[in-house]
Order: structure tokens, then sequence, then C-alpha cells
């Protein structure tokens, strides 16, 4: 079994997918990339058993192109953004109007996914578009093809500052939460997930009931994800 993920699930599904093998002998493989990444891949015909977005709209993409079963998306965890600085910082913001984020790069650039493509950048984007920091800083962005790797230039103090999921920068020990983003500055953040349209195999859809399950449940909350309510 297949499964393409969104990066920022890599610590969480990489601890939940060994349980589900070791409860039911199914094996699950997970494919780690940026949402956008992925969603064309399936487009382009890479074989996936199922698709878990970091946000609605790559999943309505996916819908809208007919690579998913649509009676299958469950939108299943929420999140948050923040600022994350490295480990050693000193550096202190809040985040609000105001707040002098460009002063605080120095010479050097903000960490950022790709604001066009990337959840996690839109995000940001849209976060720092409501705070009106984005004309100071929209020049001065480091941008990656995934969240995790905007973590990694923050950790290896190659950007004084990104912007991240709260839960990559919790299990991420090289770096520190400078400020959360309030939730209200975005869009919500919901990941989603649903088999795919060629999925086809009972292992599969386990997989998918089984993300629901409290085993399940307790990991995301440990690394910092919400638990969403089902929608049905």
């Amino acid at each position: 079994m297949i499964v393409f993920a969104a990066a920022s699930l890599k610590t969480a599904l990489d601890e939940i997918a060994p349980a589900f093998r070791r409860e039911t002998g199914q094996r699950v493989s997970v494919s780690y990339a940026g949402t956008g990444t992925l969603a064309r891949q399936l487009e382009q015909g890479a074989p996936a058993d199922l698709f878990f977005s970091a946000d609605e709209d790559w999943m309505d993409y996916a819908l809208r192109r007919g690579l998913v079963q649509a009676d299958t998306v469950d939108a299943l965890l929420g999140n948050r953004i923040v600022l994350a600085a490295p480990r050693d910082s000193r550096v202190a913001l809040r985040l609000v109007p105001g707040t002098p984020l460009a002063a605080a790069l120095g010479q050097d650039r903000l960490a950022v996914a790709n604001v066009v493509s990337v959840p996690a950048g839109r995000y940001a984007k849209a976060a720092l578009e409501s705070l009106g920091l984005w004309p100071s800083v929209a020049g001065r962005l480091v941008q990656t093809e995934n969240v995790r790797a905007a973590l990694r230039l923050v950790e290896r103090g190659e950007a004084p500052l990104g912007i991240v999921y709260a839960t990559d920068a919790r299990a991420d020990p090289g770096v520190r939460v400078v400020d959360v983003f309030d939730s209200s500055l975005h869009p919500p953040i919901r990941y989603t997930v649903a088999l795919t349209r060629e999925s086809a195999s009972p292992a599969s859809r386990h997989f998918l009931e089984w993300l629901r399950s409290p085993e399940a449940a307790a990991v995301f909350e440990a690394q910092g994800f919400t638990v969403l309510p089902p929608a049905r």
C-alpha cells in the first residue's frame, strides 16, 4: 500500500505506519513531498492508494480531476503556523501589525514553503498579508519545495527566521518558536485524506479508517495536531 502524504506529516506517519503493520500485518509505504507536487504526480499517473493533503484546496484539485474517491474524503487534522528561529537565536517578536519582521531578518531571508503551490507557504503569505507585513518581506523570501525544507534552513542557521507548522517546530529540537500566528489571520488549516481513484484494496480502506482510531489520534495529538471531528 502506498500513501502520498504532505511532508509535514512525516514524523507522525513514520510512527503510525509501523503501528498499523504490527496490528494488521499490512505494510504501508509513505512517499512525502509538498502537497502540490503529490497531486500533480497523481494526475500524471503515479501509483498511490491514499492521498493525504495539507490543505483542502489541493484535495479539491484532486476531486475535480477525478483523482480521488469523493465519498472517502475526510478532513482529519488541524494545525497552526509559527514563526521559528534557530534554537540559540535570541530574536523576540510578537506577531502583530507593525512587527519589525523585515528588520529582524537583517541582511538575510525568511524561509517559507513556496507561497503559490505549497499549503504552508500559502498560509504564511495570507497571515503576513493580514498583518500588513507582506510588502516588507515579499522580496526577502527563500522559498522551498515543502515546509520541511524551510524548517531545515532555519535549523541549520541558513535562515534566521522561517514560517512553518507548529508540529514541524515541535518535532525539531534545533529550532524554537518565536511566536504563533493567530488562526484568524489565514484560512483554516485542515489536512484531508482520501482513497485515490485507483485504490481498490481492502487494506487501503482499513488504513484510511485506522487513521481515525484512538491509537492514531494519540500519535497525531502527541505531535501537536488537532484531530478534527468526523464530518459524517
